[in-house]
């Protein structure tokens, strides 16, 4: 039987092809070429995959804000929203709670929050029930407090507080996360934070705080405008204290463009005195000015205060918060009180070794007594 000639030419091409491969598989160099190829396609796979772990989302962290229809909290869950206190990454769900009186303003904000359309935010609960806003939360923001009004005593306020931060604190140890962080903003923040350890024993000491970020921010501002640089380029200002007008701003330490503070402002005079005033009376200015208290600036110093407590401060820098005294700095232990702290893997540790000179000492022994004055007023009010 004749072979068509189509045929045998297909067999002879199949034969020329199958032989010239494998002398290229048997040449060195082809062989090299072939296995880095084979590489570099393993490689890529591996970044596909690694990119795809990336994209994997994060469970997300249950967030509640007390006095959430308040001025400052009309601010600040739409900063949480949009990941300035977590992250741009991190998915949250906002728990926010009022009293009932502003049971309407709540609803109006959980619907801006909903109109939004905000990416990160997968839920919100908006309530009245102290109960179910704090179930599962795994941070805690207390805006929510009694102002004082005019006429009133020191202790009636604290009465009122006393009261709000003892039901409050119940709640938070019934129903929230057993890893809970707890962020005391309304006044007075440190003896409220106090307060409500007292009543939320199972809540670590180091878990609850109070915010002199608000203080920490306002000083760096300060020191910025006179030395006329971005307010980035000024570190390690400290608050000391309480979060009044006792606070003790101290620049002793802290740099612009890493140049001492001092060196760089070269006036002790505005140094220990207008300056130190200024951040104390820095939101009864506010006040005078907008006939409102500080909103925007204690919402977004708020985020400040977690996102570092949570992700950690930059190296070489430290920030102030409001924390469980253990006695640092010959402060007496139990208070809550404004140390220099740094942050990292969601722990706070006070900053030590720093040299405290006799104006110093004075001013921190000021703002300490105080704090105890609060601390013995809080007990009576108990009592």
């Amino acid at each position: 039987m004749e072979i068509p000639l189509w045929e045998i030419v297909n067999v002879d091409y199949q034969t020329l092809v199958q032989n010239k491969i494998w002398k290229i598989m048997n040449d060195t160099n082809a062989q090299k070429i072939l296995l880095v190829l084979i590489c570099v396609s393993l490689f890529w796979k591996m970044i596909r995959y690694m990119c795809g772990l990336l994209r994997q989302e994060k469970e997300p962290v249950t967030v509640l804000v007390t006095g959430a229809a308040g001025q400052i909290g009309y601010a600040l869950v739409a900063m949480i929203a949009r990941g300035a206190m977590l992250g741009p990454n991190q998915p949250v769900i906002l728990h926010m709670l009022d009293i009932e009186q502003a049971e309407e303003a709540l609803k109006g904000v959980k619907m801006e929050l909903m109109d939004a359309a905000l990416p990160l935010l997968r839920g919100i609960v908006a309530s009245t029930d102290v109960a179910e806003a704090c179930k599962g939360v795994n941070i805690a923001v207390m805006l929510g407090g009694f102002p004082r009004k005019e006429g009133m005593e020191r202790k009636d306020v604290m009465s009122k507080n006393v009261s709000i931060y003892k039901a409050q604190a119940s709640a938070l140890e019934k129903h929230a996360a057993a890893d809970c962080k707890v962020l005391v903003v309304a006044n007075p923040a440190n003896t409220n934070a106090l307060i409500l350890k007292e009543f939320a024993p199972s809540i670590p000491d180091k878990n609850i705080t109070c915010l002199t970020r608000l203080d920490h921010n306002r000083a760096l501002a300060q020191i910025a405008e006179r030395t006329q640089v971005h307010v980035s380029e000024v570190k390690n200002v400290i608050i000391w204290g309480n979060h009044s007008s006792t606070q003790y701003p101290d620049v002793n330490h802290a740099t612009v463009q890493d140049k001492p503070v001092r060196e760089a402002v070269s006036d002790n005079e505005w140094l220990n005195n207008e300056f130190i005033s200024t951040v104390q009376q820095r939101g009864a200015a506010i006040i005078k000015a907008r006939k409102l208290s500080s909103a925007l600036s204690a919402a977004s110093s708020a985020c400040d205060h977690v996102r570092d407590w949570v992700l950690g401060t930059p190296k070489g820098s430290w920030v102030s918060m409001g924390v469980y005294s253990d006695g640092s700095y010959d402060i007496q232990p139990g208070l809550i009180y404004s140390f220099p702290v740094t942050c990292e893997k969601g722990e706070w540790t006070i900053v030590q070794g720093l040299e405290i000179d006799a104006f110093s000492r004075d001013k921190m022994d000021k703002t300490a007594q105080e704090l105890i004055e609060e601390k013995e007023l809080a007990k009576s009010c108990l009592n």
